[in-house]
């Protein structure tokens, strides 16, 4: 993904340069998050102006308001609090490397994935 757009994006979605059917797809998302009892069904008519069907409304509603979910349940546990932006970007790297090489132990260096294969210090 361009950096630029990523940019515009956390400033401010409204002005980032995307489609029209993204921003309002995010207005929409944005309101659901706020408070989803002001959502109507002029939200709903302007998503099929732009495209969406209502199976479309009815996925964007539910993984927004799922993302809604986990993350109040998260907040509420305090999961996450204390973790890092590095922190992040690293479990990010780790993850993606596991992902490539099947490895289960990325980020720990000196060590294989094959236990038989592990240097002894």
């Amino acid at each position: 993904m361009d950096d630029n757009l990523v940019e515009a994006m956390r400033h401010d979605y409204a002005t980032a340069p995307i489609s029209d059917q993204d921003r309002v797809m995010l207005d929409y998302v944005v309101k659901l998050t706020k408070d989803a009892t002001q959502c109507s069904e002029q939200d709903h008519a302007r998503l099929r102006e732009v495209g969406f069907d209502d199976r479309g409304i009815l996925q964007i509603t539910l993984i927004a308001a799922w993302f809604n979910y986990i993350n109040r349940v998260a907040d509420a546990l305090g999961v996450g609090r204390d973790w890092n932006r590095n922190d992040l970007i690293k479990q990010h790297r780790d993850a993606s490397l596991r992902a490539r090489t099947g490895s289960r132990l990325a980020g720990q260096t000196g060590t294989s994935a094959n236990p038989a294969r592990r240097r002894r210090t």
